[in-house]
């Protein structure tokens, strides 16, 4: 694997850092500027829907420009956000830097995802987005954790501080590693637009939203559940999280290696394995070991479900991936809101803290059914193509023989 996926991963670590810390530290900084934890909880929110509408905007406004470019942009843009968030004299000021730095997520990973595949040969494509998104996982292993622990001892303000230097890493590092890649020519927005009339593409993205949809159903109440549920005191969640998060770095892993071999059945295998463990969840939610065994092979199935939906979609919208690459990014968070929103819902309607589990295995078995759609789909385009071209080659060979 070329050392420019390296700098792609430090970035992508920065990234995943930032999104997921803010967390952990909502009662920080929900006491530092005087608002309800509620209030603070728009943080979350604005980064989510900062990441599902910069996606499209900044690959659109990337267009003009060298992949390479753009990353180094994007990066500079992450930076700057996560170091107003982190001078924020009022809570409107840190809110705003949270949108600036969300604007940077989905376009670097969409952009990064086609610029990793380039670098490879076609048969090890899906490796090098996993290696890229090893950086993502690896963040909710470490750099979440240690941001805040960093947070509730330091202070949260320090947090943002580093996040912001390992931006300046990452920066450095696609400045000095990735290659100046050839904009592919004639590609222009409107061609990226284009790629959206193919019902693959959106097929692939309707996946992405329903499958780690379904992920997020559960881990957004895994607090609640663990202490509540499971008997866990409230100091083991950040250990039960870093449990999530190892599960994603194998997962991905896994998921990268096996993409490139057989990409379609990776996908229902995993989908469908992700559909049944989350329903079992319900049921393992209620003991220890059990519990903790399960949290982390949601992470690693879930995660083990990203390689493949990002290939999906490149392959797809092939020609003109870029735009396309950078929404499927966004269709990840659009599904993390709406599972936790759908979890939610079931809570607040009596049904216990396990039942956001039975949404989860709901919308991974509905995502198994759209990727077993799209391959009968596929099968029955490839058979008509075939049917279509056997009587020009009759025709072909006629001539020849004449």
């Amino acid at each position: 694997m070329p050392l420019a996926l390296l700098a792609l991963a430090i970035g992508a670590f920065g990234i995943g850092t930032t999104e997921f810390v803010i967390m952990g530290l909502l009662p920080e900084v929900a006491g530092d500027f005087g608002v309800s934890i509620p209030a603070a909880g728009l943080l979350v929110t604005g980064y989510a829907l900062g990441v599902v509408l910069g996606a499209p905007l900044m690959t659109a406004l990337g267009t003009k420009v060298s992949r390479k470019r753009m990353l180094m942009l994007l990066m500079g843009l992450f930076i700057a956000g996560n170091l107003l968030s982190a001078v924020a004299p009022v809570f409107a000021v840190m809110l705003i830097g949270r949108v600036v730095a969300s604007l940077a997520h989905g376009a670097f990973f969409g952009i990064g995802s086609v610029v990793a595949a380039d670098l490879v040969a076609p048969d090890k494509k899906a490796g090098a987005i996993a290696m890229m998104f090893t950086g993502l996982t690896v963040a909710n292993v470490v750099g979440v954790p240690l941001g805040t622990l960093i947070g509730q001892h330091i202070g949260w303000r320090v947090t943002f501080g580093i996040v912001a230097g390992l931006g300046v890493v990452g920066l450095a590092g696609i400045a000095k590693l990735v290659p100046e890649l050839p904009r592919p020519q004639g590609v222009h927005l409107r061609h990226e637009l284009a790629a959206f009339k193919n019902a693959q593409v959106l097929l692939a993205m309707a996946m992405t939203v329903l499958g780690f949809g379904g992920v997020f159903a559960a881990i957004t109440y895994i607090a609640p559940m663990m202490t509540h549920v499971a008997g866990f005191a409230d100091g083991s969640v950040t250990w039960l999280l870093v449990l999530f998060g190892l599960g994603m770095v194998g997962g991905n892993l896994i998921g990268g290696r096996f993409a490139d071999r057989a990409l379609m059945p990776m996908l229902y295998v995993s989908l469908g394995a992700l559909a049944v463990v989350l329903a079992l969840f319900t049921l393992t939610a209620h003991n220890k070991v059990a519990a903790a065994v399960t949290i982390a092979l949601i992470g690693a199935l879930g995660f083990a479900t990203v390689p493949p939906l990002q290939k999906r979609v490149l392959d797809q919208a092939h020609g003109a991936p870029t735009l396309a690459s950078a929404v499927n990014i966004g269709a990840f968070n659009l599904g993390n809101a709406l599972s936790a929103w759908l979890g939610g819902l079931v809570i607040s309607a009596g049904l216990g803290y396990t039942a956001p589990n039975w949404v989860g295995a709901v919308l991974a078995a509905a995502a198994l059914v759209l990727a077993l759609f799209s391959a009968a789909l596929e099968r029955r385009d490839r058979a008509r193509d075939t049917a279509v071209a056997a009587p020009a080659r009759a025709d072909q060979r006629a001539a020849a023989h004449h």
